[in-house]
């Protein structure tokens, strides 16, 4: 995990419990915390051929006139990215849908991250600041961020970039995070179940891409709202 976020708490406290809807099953809690960490070591930061979100924006802003041109260049990239990943996962139809779908929410994901944190960098906001990566995870749950933050007993104030000037505690930020990752875990089965057309072969791939596109559409349509620019000075 990277050293912006250290495991800081125990799960089991009180607050853990607070951020959590109702009863968690082991395994359910083991897959959101990979996927938590996966979304912060990678899709912020990088690996490999995987590019951080900090290289992605460095690029972005080089090749446009504008900061907003180069927001427009990484939600143009990212939501093609999601859509032929959509378009992959639905091209076998149902017997390769099982498989597929679980590594295709995760990949999915992982693009959505990192466009979200990049989006955050070129309106003047560091990645390293451990509240910044937190509102990066709850830009991708959209309206239930408001309920993660209650939840957690964090008033909500109107943007989840306010979360860096509240210096909220460490133990309060993993909360959120694992929050975050519980609930995109437990959206798998809904998506499965939203995307059951995808088990005609060759169809399922244009209802993958449609779907997935139009998702990531959204992540970047909140992201925008979330992320406004950083005031200089």
């Amino acid at each position: 995990m990277s050293p912006a976020r250290k495991k800081r708490d125990e799960p089991g406290t009180a607050l853990a419990r607070a951020a959590q809807p109702g009863s968690r099953p082991a395994g359910l809690g083991r897959a959101s915390e990979a996927l938590v960490e996966k979304l912060l070591d990678i899709g912020i930061d990088g690996r490999g051929r995987f590019e951080s979100a900090q290289q992605v924006a460095a690029k972005a802003m080089t090749k446009a006139g504008s900061d907003e041109a180069a927001i427009d260049a990484i939600v143009r990239r990212h939501v093609a990215t999601g859509a032929v990943g959509g378009f992959v996962t639905g091209l076998g139809g149902l017997v390769t849908m099982v498989v597929a779908v679980p590594a295709n929410v995760v990949e999915f994901y992982l693009t959505a991250t990192r466009m979200v944190a990049a989006i955050a960098v070129v309106r003047g906001y560091n990645l390293s600041q451990a509240q910044i990566r937190t509102a990066v995870l709850l830009t991708l749950v959209g309206a239930e961020a408001d309920d993660l933050l209650h939840r957690a007993g964090v008033t909500a104030s109107g943007r989840l970039t306010d979360l860096a000037t509240r210096r909220l505690p460490d133990s309060t930020l993993m909360v959120l995070d694992k929050a975050v990752g519980f609930r995109l875990v437990s959206s798998l089965g809904k998506g499965v179940l939203g995307r059951l057309g995808r088990a005609v072969p060759v169809i399922g791939g244009a209802v993958g891409a449609g779907l997935d596109g139009y998702l990531m559409t959204r992540i970047a349509e909140h992201a925008r709202s979330e992320f406004p620019t950083v005031a200089a000075g």
